[in-house]
C-alpha cells in the first residue's frame, strides 16, 4: 500500500500490531457476537430505519450473523467476508463472496447493484478504507444508504493504529472522513445510538448516501 492509496491520510495510521496475512487470522471460524445484546438491538434498529423491505443489500465484512430485523424480507442479501464457514452459516445471506478487502478492495459487483450496504463492527480493520468506500459508492444505487456501525471493542492486534489513538468521537470523525475522501458520498450523518450508557456496549454509526454531494 502506498500513501496515495488512502489520501489524505498518512500511511502509518493504517499499520497494525499484527501484519501477518489476514487470511491466517480469520481462517478459524468464530461463531460468536462481538457486541452485546443491547448494541446488537441498536444495529438492528438502524437497519430497520435505513433499509426498506424488498431491497437488495450488501453486507460487507460479513460473518455468520447479519443483525437484520427478522420481520423484514429483502429481495436479496449478499455477504462478503473472510471466513467461508461463517458466511455459509449465515441464514440471511442469499449469496456470499470470500474476499480480503485489505488485499483486494475492488468489489466483484456491477455498478448500482444494491439498494443499501452495511459494515458492522469491522471498519476499524480496513487498511485501504478510502478505496473500499469508493467501491461501495460505485456498487450502490444513487442515494442508497451505507450504514457503518462500531463500538469500543475490537481485535487489538488487527485494528489500525489510528483506531487505537482515537476516542469514540474521533472514530466517528475518522469514518466520516473516509467517505468524504472517497468523493462519491453525501448526506453524511454521525450518530450515537448507545442503548444504555454504562450498562451496555456503546454503539456508534456513520451513515452516508451514495452519490456526489450535488447529486
Amino acid at each position: 500500500m502506498t500513501s496515495e492509496t488512502n489520501q489524505p491520510f498518512p500511511e502509518n495510521i493504517f499499520r497494525r500490531q499484527d501484519e501477518t496475512p489476514d487470511a491466517q487470522f480469520y481462517q478459524v471460524p468464530r461463531f460468536v457476537t462481538h457486541i452485546d445484546a443491547g448494541a446488537i438491538a441498536a444495529v438492528t434498529q438502524l437497519y430497520r430505519e435505513f433499509f426498506p423491505s424488498n431491497s437488495a443489500l450488501l453486507d460487507l465484512m460479513s460473518s455468520w450473523v447479519s443483525h437484520l430485523p427478522a420481520e423484514v424480507k429483502y429481495e436479496r442479501v449478499v455477504g462478503l467476508g473472510m471466513n467461508e464457514a461463517e458466511l455459509r452459516g449465515n441464514p440471511r445471506l442469499h449469496a456470499y463472496v470470500v474476499q480480503d478487502l485489505n488485499q483486494q478492495p475492488v468489489l466483484p459487483f456491477e455498478a448500482a447493484s444494491f439498494d443499501g450496504a452495511a459494515i458492522c463492527v469491522s471498519v476499524d480493520y480496513l487498511t485501504r478504507p478510502v478505496e473500499v468506500m469508493r467501491e461501495l459508492g460505485r456498487v450502490l444505487r444513487p442515494k442508497a444508504p451505507l450504514v457503518i456501525t462500531f463500538s469500543n471493542r475490537c481485535f487489538p492486534s488487527k485494528a489500525i493504529a489510528a483506531w487505537h489513538a482515537l476516542d469514540d468521537h474521533g472514530h466517528m470523525q475518522l469514518v466520516a472522513q473516509y467517505l468524504r475522501a472517497a468523493g462519491n458520498w453525501h448526506a453524511i450523518e454521525l450518530l450515537d445510538r448507545s442503548p444504555r450508557p454504562g450498562r451496555s456496549d456503546p454503539l456508534f454509526a456513520v451513515i452516508g448516501r451514495a452519490g456526489a454531494a450535488s447529486a
